[in-house]
């Protein structure tokens, strides 16, 4: 079945015949073994590589009727041609056939009849052998497609890959790629039952065209598993871009055939995923650095207040979002702002920019809170009028505690002020929407109080509402820490999810 010469199980109790067909069947280039009862027959069958039975109806121990089914039940890949000299005629031949054998020669048997059904119903098997292979390898194929496209990160669509070609192949595989870094790793799995690992690897100018495969002689070139001894190794190379490093795939040899050319199109596939999963990376490290970038540079030193803050922005496995806040003093006011664009791409990113800036500005003019947002908003609806952003705006005086606040459909500041915990609402129309607002919030901030503003990536989850997540915000703001910036990196890590996935921007703000 691999190209080698086919083998050959003769079953008969007949010395002399048994040496006839063997004779036959050996000339003609099979390799061939021998047994002499049914029961010897199983039992070579379970241990030996069999290709064809020639088996004998009339046996000492067993009928080769019921040799044949029981060899069929456990291998219906072994074709048996049924011979005899006594079951001859139109029942014993259906009977045969319809118990399992795949052909039925009645005696005299000429040598050139045997020799030419044995590689008639080889051939048959081969060929079914060989769809059955393609359709399996190309289930696997779409199978490795899907969970390379899934995967959350670089390092897991390698080794889901690795993974995936193992299983296609039934043998240990090997998948190389760089990351939008520059850095190469390579996913390894041992085989189709083990668990897929990432390792450094160093690609040297291998020379192969992308889009085929190449025989390498020298495995140990690719060194990152144990190939099979005595074997070479089968590299396939793809990219989608030029400029782009080709991405390799690694097999043994002896799992390819002309006629199964999976191996190039599973390159394709997940050279696909890399250039997807690298652009997306691109992107991602873009508007984490333009985020960061337009993000106050410090925070101001203010006689009477604390002030401390945490910006994280979405993990590498989602999008970044356009989360933004502004601390500085302006004619002796803090002001104070954050907010959220909707959507999480780079664009966000950039609106958030724009947005960060009109405020600033319209703040150096002079405007109060509720007038600084009518204008963002106007200048929102004219030149971005298909985006949506929270946002509040506050301005406070040190000296007095006397705050100025407005907001834009922005999640309510919590105030802990002598040992309770409460919301300060105001129910505000979002950004980008023309809807009257209400008037501006005027309050005193008391001596020892603190305001905590924060975006919803904090207390937001798919699995609860926006009520409970508000709700584990005033639990864990019941005790404010001394340290402002240990208090808001608690927040962060009881409240937020490990893997981040939204910005979380939060501002804590104490009058001493």
């Amino acid at each position: 079945m691999d190209g080698g010469p086919a083998t050959v199980l003769v079953v008969d109790d007949s010395r002399t015949k048994r040496y006839l067909l063997v004779s036959w069947l050996s000339r003609a280039g099979f390799t061939v073994l021998e047994a002499e009862t049914g029961g010897e027959a199983l039992a070579r069958v379970e241990v030996d590589r069999i290709d064809l039975v020639v088996l004998d109806v009339r046996l000492p121990d067993l009928s080769g009727f019921e040799v044949c089914e029981r060899i069929k039940a456990d291998h219906p890949a072994i074709p048996v041609i049924h011979v005899s000299a006594h079951a001859v005629d139109v029942v014993d031949r259906a009977q045969g056939l319809t118990r399992g054998a795949d052909a039925y020669l009645a005696e005299p048997i000429e040598p050139d009849e045997l020799v030419a059904t044995a590689h008639a119903v080889l051939r048959y098997y081969q060929a079914r052998h060989r769809a059955e292979l393609l359709a399996e390898r190309l289930l696997g194929l779409a199978d490795t497609t899907v969970a390379v496209h899934a995967a959350p990160n670089f390092a897991r669509l390698l080794e889901e890959a690795a993974a995936g070609a193992a299983q296609i192949f039934r043998c240990p595989a090997a998948v190389i790629a760089e990351t939008f870094d520059g850095d190469c790793l390579a996913g390894v799995a041992a085989g189709p039952s083990a668990g897929a690992g990432i390792v450094p690897w160093v690609v040297d100018d291998s020379g192969i065209p992308t889009g085929a495969t190449v025989r390498v002689d020298d495995p140990a070139r690719w060194g990152l598993v144990d190939w099979p001894a005595g074997d070479t190794v089968t590299v396939a190379a793809a990219r989608l871009r030029e400029d782009r490093a080709p991405l390799y795939v690694v097999v043994p040899t002896a799992t390819q055939t002309a006629r199964t050319p999976v191996l190039v199109q599973l390159a394709q596939a997940v050279a696909a995923a890399v250039e997807a999963q690298r652009s997306f990376d691109e992107e991602h490290r873009i508007a984490v650095t333009l985020q960061r970038s337009l993000l106050p540079r410090r925070i101001p030193e203010i006689a009477g207040l604390d002030l401390a803050v945490r910006y994280e922005p979405a993990s590498a496995q989602t999008e970044v979002g356009g989360d933004f806040y502004e601390l500085v003093m302006l004619d002796g006011h803090l002001l104070l702002a954050i907010g959220d664009v909707a959507g999480h791409s780079l664009h966000a990113a950039t609106v958030m920019a724009e947005l960060r800036h009109a405020v600033r500005a319209y703040a150096v003019e002079g405007h109060q809170p509720g007038e600084i947002l009518h204008r963002v908003n106007e200048l929102m609806r004219t030149l971005l009028p298909a985006e949506l952003a929270t946002i509040c705006v506050l301005l406070l005086h040190p000296g007095t505690g006397h705050i100025r606040m407005a907001t834009a459909g922005h999640l309510p500041p919590l105030l802990h002020a002598d040992g309770r915990v409460e919301f300060v609402q105001q129910s505000a129309p979002l950004l980008g929407v023309r809807a009257q607002r209400p008037a501006d919030l005027e309050f005193v901030l008391p001596h020892g109080a603190t305001l905590v503003f924060y975006t919803d990536g904090l207390i937001e989850r798919r699995d609860a509402t926006i009520d409970d997540g508000l709700s584990a915000l005033a639990a864990a703001a019941t005790r404010i820490d001394d340290d402002l910036d240990h208090f808001c990196a608690r927040l962060l890590v009881e409240l937020a999810p490990p893997e981040i996935h939204d910005d979380v921007a939060v501002v804590a703000l104490r009058r001493r």
